[in-house]
């Protein structure tokens, strides 16, 4: 395909060109997914892990801050293409076992072990509620509401915008802003187009971000109005061209837009948190003043890409993780088979995780747009927000983390506020403990359980049933179509026996294909076409899956990663640093936090605040090490790498 910047307009003014100047440049986003990840379509992965984040203390904090069955009795509100031949990954629905798994019992009533997954993309999705439900609330912004057939108008608007600065099928779109109208908004237009949505958690440093834009290419990039500068420092060295500044604030109730145009402190203090002026690139609301993209241009095919994330391995080197339409749908088919008490047209969904998460997407987002569900979205998981939220209605559906299910409890009791009425609340990421369940479904009066996922399975492959047969501490049974082993880490062709400890191996439907254009990584996550989870497990004589170790020495916090050798390397460039090391410990709230082992330069007087404050200079906040402790020596193996694990023993121990 010949160049084309000589006739793509520039900024702003690209809105303005001729149609002529639309679909130009085109590049099949998934043929960089290496050629050894083809055989391997249907594999699964475990645990709601993904390096999507957002630090607490900050807008769009940390997680912790602030599906459709179609078997043949069963409906299918899913509007399916005509039927085709399989493509590679789907073998899976006509390859299942006559034999009844293990876990087979332990599944809620009406849960079907298979489904059928037809030709519908994410898109369709979308599109068939808006059809069908044009009038339905679709969106809640802190007050502000619109419907189904309001958000569709805007989406085609900006598809258009987006179409005449050259996006095509094939294309990626990088998305940086929190939860608000304009991120759901350009996720589907992007789409709409046949491109790839790209998200990017807006309060990443230009340092963690570099790598991803460089990797992805992304030509456009929609953007918090906020970190506009951060995004434009990427141009250079990346393939990024036209940055669109995105301000929330337009999308407020009237009455929140006129108190933060108030001329006080706190007015303004309040302002500057949400937005900050960048006319200096295209305005959000030039390109949703475009004409709507034609209905003849082509939509996506379940085998396109149709979003990619950033995840890290040990190396905390950024891995893109392409997930197509089928494997999105798949994990949206399931989820609502799970929870067959969900009411088409009836729902209400609490959006507080972030779109940059997986868990985000599928689960807030995905799952309540099929169901025609109001998503009512939070750009931060801030208390006070959520209980404004439950003031003006009470969510039917909550899917979260624990720490922010405790805090909501913890809230409501404060403030004697009713919570009954969430019927159905979804808890991944992190263990949840078996008191706040009686908390939660004491208050609510419906149920808390909790399921397990990563950003490569779509995110979910295993949860608890949504019945009184949930079982506080484990993380529940293998997800309809989903096939496990667990096997012997140092011989992953021998299972382990019932009951004793192994690795988790999966495949299913909705697991992705492999890396972005890293073929050795993707071989390595692999074995035999099962995925390595990295988790140790058990399962129980009914099936039921409890994690009792992990192989990868990811921290999670926050329901985040964070990669220990990230964190060491800032640190080793503080002058008074020797050698360090980087671990999790247990916190009280289930989770982790990072604690860094620090050998300093003798002689040199270093503050552990002197070391925190240096590693959020390149770092989001959530990475920062909680604690430092300084230490003689590290404990090595004779090779002298350091053993992180002798490291936390010794750590907990102190």
């Amino acid at each position: 395909m010949p160049s084309t910047s000589s006739t793509r307009c520039s900024s702003i003014e690209s809105l303005r060109c001729s149609t002529g100047a639309r679909n130009l440049r085109r590049r099949d986003s998934g043929a960089s997914v290496s050629n050894s990840a083809a055989s391997v379509a249907l594999s699964v992965r475990c645990r709601g892990r993904t390096n999507a984040s957002v630090p607490s203390g900050n807008l769009t904090c940390s997680i912790i801050d602030g599906l459709l069955p179609s078997v043949t009795n069963l409906a299918c509100p899913i509007r399916s293409k005509q039927p085709r031949s399989p493509s590679r990954g789907e073998e899976h629905e006509d390859a299942v076992s006559t034999e009844p798994p293990l876990w087979a019992d332990s599944y809620g009533p009406d849960v079907p072990l298979h489904l059928h997954y037809g030709d519908t993309t994410v898109l369709d999705l979308w599109e068939g509620t808006a059809q069908h439900h044009s009038e339905r609330p679709a969106l809640d912004f802190l007050g502000r509401v619109s419907t189904y057939a309001e958000v569709d108008e805007e989406i085609r608007r900006v598809a258009g915008g987006l179409q005449a600065l050259g996006v095509g099928p094939g294309d990626n779109v990088a998305l940086v802003m929190p939860n608000c109208p304009q991120n759901l908004i350009a996720f589907f237009a992007v789409l709409r187009l046949g491109a790839a949505v790209v998200e990017h958690n807006p309060l990443y440093t230009a340092a963690e971000l570099r790598h991803p834009f460089v990797d992805h290419g992304a030509r456009v990039a929609i953007v918090w109005d906020k970190v506009v500068p951060v995004i434009e420092g990427l141009k250079a060295g990346s393939a990024l061209e036209h940055v669109v500044a995105v301000d929330m604030t337009t999308r407020l109730p009237w009455s929140k837009r006129l108190a933060l145009r108030l001329p006080i402190p706190k007015a303004r203090a309040a302002r500057e948190q949400l937005t900050s002026p960048a006319p200096q690139v295209l305005q959000w609301s030039e390109l949703a003043a475009a004409a709507p993209v034609d209905e003849s241009h082509p939509r996506p095919d379940k085998d396109d890409v149709a979003l990619l994330l950033y995840t890290s391995g040990t190396t905390g080197v950024p891995k893109g993780v392409p997930l197509l339409h089928r494997n999105l749908v798949a994990n949206v088919v399931q989820g609502r088979a799970w929870v067959p008490g969900l009411r088409e047209g009836e729902e209400s969904f609490l959006v507080a995780l972030p779109l940059f998460h997986a868990y985000g997407v599928t689960v807030s987002v995905l799952l309540g747009v099929a169901l025609a569900a109001k998503l009512v979205l939070l750009p931060k998981p801030e208390i006070g927000l959520i209980m404004d939220a439950l003031g003006r209605e009470v969510p039917s559906f909550v899917p979260a983390v624990p720490p922010l299910y405790q805090r909501i409890v913890d809230e409501a009791e404060r403030r004697k506020v009713s919570i009954k009425g969430i019927r159905y609340s979804l808890s991944g990421a992190m263990p949840l403990p078996a008191p706040l369940v009686e908390r939660w479904e004491a208050a609510t009066g419906g149920l808390l359980v909790e399921g397990y996922g990563l950003t490569e399975t779509s995110p979910v492959i295993v949860g608890n049933p949504m019945t009184k047969a949930r079982r506080p501490g484990a993380i529940g049974v293998p997800f309809p179509d989903v096939e496990i082993r667990i096997a012997d880490p140092e011989d992953l062709d021998r299972e382990v026996p019932l009951g004793e400890r192994g690795e988790l191996l999966v495949r299913g439907p909705q697991v992705f294909s492999g890396y972005r254009g890293l073929p050795e990584e993707t071989a390595a996550a692999f074995h035999d076409g099962w995925f390595r989870t990295g988790d140790v497990v058990t399962m129980s004589p009914d099936g039921f899956l409890t994690i009792v170790d992990r192989i990868k020495e990811i921290i999670i916090t926050g329901g985040f990663n964070v990669y220990p050798s990230e964190v060491e390397a800032v640190l080793r460039t503080h002058a008074g640093v020797v050698d360090v090391a980087v671990v999790g410990l247990p916190h009280t709230d289930g989770g982790e936090e990072v604690v860094a082992a620090v050998v300093l330069v003798e002689g040199v007087p270093v503050h552990p605040d002197e070391l925190r404050d240096h590693t959020r200079q390149g770092l989001t906040p959530y990475k920062v090490p909680r604690r430092v402790v300084f230490v003689d020596e590290l404990p090595t193996n004779p090779m002298g790498k350091v053993l992180r694990r002798e490291v936390a023993t010794r750590l907990r121990r102190a």
